[in-house]
């Protein structure tokens, strides 16, 4: 391999999303050539490689803070153009020739990339599905459980996602589930690579044993993209046989489930945010983790909660297959079926041996190439390759 094919990623976006945790592994390897962000340089990545996109964050700056998520969303977008000014009037350094982006913010790059005089990979990063799909999945849950709601995601931005993947050398799929959604919208096969997130696995300690009253936990935003209205209803079916079952859901609500939530409180117990270091605790001391996601690219805290020690109950469409063997690690459960959740819920509560069995496979999956230094190498060895055949 030449120094030619060496990768050396400039990264940028609107929000890091997780892209920070890309840019600084990236650093470590001596393969960043850029960070170009709206938000302030993370640590671990070099501040003379860092710059900032300071028309979009002073236009989205009084946003950040709201308590208002969704409202928050909606101006990300409106914001947009202030990024592609921006961009327009930078020049990528000479040394870089790759560049990467999450869905919304590669246009811009790309085009940059495109004006070069050598080639340049360009990488959509995909945290979510095919924008046809997930709109698609998304908005009817909405009009089931939350009539009159519509997605923060207009169709200029959905139609701007299509032309980046059209525009990309390679789409970067956290999960099988994000690759099949490419696909089945006309994304040729060979243009995916699919490598699921990083995750810091050394906060979370393995469960040690089973709790003594069975405890379910849900980690994720109340959202019926993530399906937690089917959730419910499958656990009120576990309370029927086991009464004293208990369901711990972690994350904060959405506009879209302001109906679902006030049906369902006081049958669980929810806390809107917690630390990771409280969050290892509730793994540890839970029965099992479920997540039936309707529409995810890749769900990070089904790695945390292998790396517990925990069995996964989780849907094809949260990425778990990516990580997941149904009946091995967990079991891959159908987020619309509620009697089959239920099932596998009441499974893990009473056959105890294989709970453990399933809980040991998951730790032993979740506790390797799962760190963010793994996720970026095996992007650097792909990139490597991709640049070789340019």
């Amino acid at each position: 391999m030449t120094s030619n094919h060496n990768p050396c990623i400039l990264t940028a976006g609107m929000n890091p999303w997780y892209i920070n945790h890309t840019a600084r592994e990236a650093q470590k390897f001596g393969c960043l050539g850029g960070y170009w962000m709206g938000s302030a340089c993370p640590d671990g990545v070099s501040r003379d490689l860092y710059k900032r996109i300071w028309p979009y964050h002073l236009a989205q700056k009084a946003f950040y803070h709201l308590p208002f998520v969704d409202f928050e969303e909606r101006m990300r977008w409106h914001n947009l153009p202030f990024y592609d000014i921006w961009m327009a009037q930078q020049a990528l350094p000479e040394e870089v020739n790759v560049v990467q982006a999450p869905m919304g913010s590669c246009e811009a790059l790309f085009k940059l990339a495109l004006k070069s005089k050598k080639p340049i990979l360009k990488v959509f990063d995909a945290p979510n599905s095919h924008p046809t799909s997930q709109f698609g999945y998304w908005q009817r849950e909405c009009d089931l459980y939350a009539p009159g709601y519509y997605l923060p995601v207009p169709q200029w931005v959905r139609s701007r996602i299509n032309r980046e993947i059209e525009m990309a050398d390679v789409v970067l799929c956290p999960s099988f589930f994000v690759r099949d959604t490419m696909i089945q919208n006309g994304v040729p096969p060979e243009k995916c690579f699919v490598s699921h997130f990083g995750v810091n696995t050394e906060i979370f300690k393995k469960r040690e044993s089973l709790p003594e009253k069975p405890r379910f936990i849900s980690v994720g935003s109340l959202t019926v993209r993530k399906g937690q209205q089917y959730l419910f209803r499958a656990f009120q079916k576990v309370k029927e046989v086991i009464p004293e079952a208990e369901l711990i859901c972690v994350g904060g609500q959405r506009p879209d489930f302001v109906y679902e939530i006030e049906k369902w409180k006081g049958t669980f117990t929810h806390y809107d945010g917690v630390s990771h270091t409280v969050l290892a605790k509730m793994l540890s001391d839970s029965t099992a983790f479920v997540l039936p996601s309707l529409e995810e690219g890749f769900a990070r805290v089904l790695s945390e909660a292998m790396a517990a020690g925990l069995p996964i109950l989780a849907s094809y469409e949260s990425g778990a297959t990516t990580v997941v063997r149904d009946g091995v690690e967990g079991i891959i459960i159908q987020p619309r079926n509620i009697q089959g959740m239920a099932d596998a819920m009441l499974k893990m509560v009473l056959q105890p041996e294989e709970n453990m069995a399933m809980g040991e496979a998951a730790y032993l999956a979740g506790a390797k190439s799962n760190t963010w230094a793994d996720y970026t190498k095996r992007l650097l060895d792909e990139y490597a390759c991709r640049l070789a055949e340019m």
